[in-house]
């Protein structure tokens, strides 16, 4: 795992170790932050992602895409929103959220948080599927 791109490097100052944070680390630590925001449904993932999610293998980071650009971490992010909540409150709230707990935990700096809403989602819809992901994991 030489390869820097898959990975991010953390330095102390006044040590010679380094610590390695793999992407989807980042990825899913602003997945999480993004899910505990009220009026976010859900996070879109990619074709691709979603049919290895089908065929048995969780992603944590669903929705969530990051990019390190000259030390500094870029983080864009595919959310469904529920229906009643004002769109641009909860991507703001998403954003700050994001942004600290990605520096909060790896001290990594967030340069940009950008979010695409993908969708809307009835209140119903989101209660439902949270109970058959339920079903699917206790079996």
């Amino acid at each position: 795992m030489s390869d820097n791109k898959d990975h991010l490097e953390v330095q102390a100052e006044e040590t010679t170790t380094s610590v390695k944070i793999s992407d989807d680390v980042v990825a899913t630590i602003a997945a999480i932050a993004a899910g505990e925001i009220e009026g976010v449904g859900g996070m879109c993932g990619s074709l691709a992602g979603d049919f290895i999610e089908r065929l048995g293998k969780k992603n944590s980071a669903k929705g969530a895409k990051v990019e390190v650009e000259d030390g500094s971490v870029k983080i864009s992010m595919n959310l469904l929103v529920v229906y009643n909540y004002r769109i641009q409150d909860v991507c703001s709230e998403v954003q700050a959220a994001v942004k600290n707990a990605v520096e909060g935990m790896t001290g990594l700096g967030v340069a940009d948080v950008s979010i695409t809403v993908q969708g809307i989602v009835m209140p119903h819809q989101e209660t439902e599927d949270a109970e058959e992901d339920k079903e699917e994991q206790s079996i």
